[in-house]
């Protein structure tokens, strides 16, 4: 993909609900951008994120028609003690020649509509400390630390004789 990306905006992405005939491009696109295929994890997870068909928080990005990004994400109606709904962004990904021209910023931004839609203010995630760039992109779109703590329990570790 040898294009000139310096007029491109983030009003020329189509951000779209992600369909079956995604899977492939999905898995792909992440593969580039984490160095693996993950396809029985995707198979799972747009399969789950197809079956709420009322709900459109899973989506796909295109420019000129060409898929280049995506984001799956989950409503939980309270979970882990909370009374509230929220939502989960389990998995993003932007082709690395489009990444800073507006594709995952379009991606936020329509599912920030579709979940306020849907009554839903406010969006988890995680991301890994050592992403500096993945960080940085989710400070810019808003996030902030949560108020509570995630814990991992080493079960091999851990486990009484």
């Amino acid at each position: 993909m040898q294009e000139d990306l310096s007029n491109l905006e983030e009003q020329d992405v189509l951000v779209r609900r992600l369909r079956p005939d995604d899977l492939e491009a999905v898995i792909a696109l992440d593969a580039k951008v984490i160095g693996k295929r993950r396809e029985e994890y995707f198979k799972l997870k747009l399969k789950q994120a197809l079956s709420d068909t009322g709900i459109e928080v899973s989506l796909g990005a295109e420019l000129d028609g060409t898929f280049v990004g995506f984001l799956l994400a989950r409503v939980y109606y309270g979970e882990f003690g909370s009374l509230e709904q929220v939502a989960v962004l389990d998995a993003m990904a932007v082709h690395p020649d489009f990444q800073g021209h507006g594709v995952g910023t379009a991606l936020i931004d329509q599912l920030r509509v579709n979940l306020l839609g849907l009554g839903i203010r406010t969006l988890h995630t995680e991301v890994d400390w050592q992403n500096q760039p993945l960080l940085a992109f989710f400070n810019r779109e808003g996030f902030v630390p949560a108020p509570r703590f995630c814990l991992d329990l080493d079960l091999e570790r851990t486990r009484t004789p």
